[in-house]
């Protein structure tokens, strides 16, 4: 019901679409029919260019290198496990209070029911 509606051409027309000439006029273009030169400025296909030679890999890692990037990915270890521990932590020590709180009420209401009932 919402969805919006593409119309669609299920049959080709045939129109061609004229293009526009330096000039200005609208001049009809029709490559098949072209047995003199149609006046329009085809231009040849750009060359493709050449390969890039391989002398060499992409990323070369010197011993420096290496050691920065180890140590790098070290440090990000040990980052993302102490803050993923802290939550977890912090997690945990709600969890408790909650059952610490909630064993508090148990003892008030039970305390508060069997006062009620002498």
């Amino acid at each position: 019901m919402l969805t919006p509606r593409v119309p669609l051409n299920p049959q080709p027309t045939g129109e061609i679409i004229p293009t526009i000439t330096t000039l200005g006029t609208v001049v009809p273009h029709n490559p098949a029919q072209a047995q003199a030169p149609c006046g329009c400025q085809h231009h040849a296909p750009a060359p493709a260019p050449a390969a890039p030679v391989a002398s060499r890999p992409a990323v070369q890692l010197t011993p420096g290198a290496l050691l920065l990037l180890v140590g790098g990915g070290t440090a990000a270890v040990l980052v993302v496990g102490t803050v993923l521990v802290s939550m977890l932590l912090a997690v945990a020590v709600t969890a408790g209070a909650l059952a610490i709180v909630a064993l508090v009420v148990r003892s008030l209401i039970a305390s508060e029911q069997k006062q009620h009932r002498r």
